[in-house]
C-alpha cells in the first residue's frame, strides 16, 4: 500500500512537469492557451512548473537514497555524537 501511495505522490509532480514542458513547447510554436495573457508569461509559467515538478521528484529520490545510505559521503547526514 505504501508503494502505491508513493507512486501517486510522484505522479502529480510528474504531470505538473509535463504540463510545464507542454507550455514551453507551445510557446515556441506560438500557441497561446486561454487563461494566459501572453506568450512570455506562458513560457515562464511552463518553466516554473517544470522546475517545481522536477525538483520535487529529485528531492523525493534523494531523500529515499539518503535514508538507504546510497549517496556519496558528502551528501550523507552528519551525526553529532553527544558525550
Amino acid at each position: 500500500m505504501q508503494r502505491m501511495i508513493a507512486l501517486l505522490i510522484l505522479l502529480i509532480p510528474g504531470f505538473i512537469a509535463a504540463l510545464g514542458i507542454k507550455w514551453m513547447r507551445d510557446t515556441v510554436f506560438g500557441i497561446l492557451h486561454a487563461p494566459i495573457p501572453s506568450l512570455a508569461i506562458q513560457f515562464l509559467l511552463g518553466l516554473f512548473c517544470f522546475l517545481v515538478g522536477l525538483g520535487f521528484i529529485a528531492g523525493f529520490i534523494f531523500h529515499r537514497d539518503r535514508k538507504r545510505n546510497k549517496v556519496q559521503p558528502r551528501f550523507q547526514k552528519k551525526r553529532f555524537d553527544s558525550k
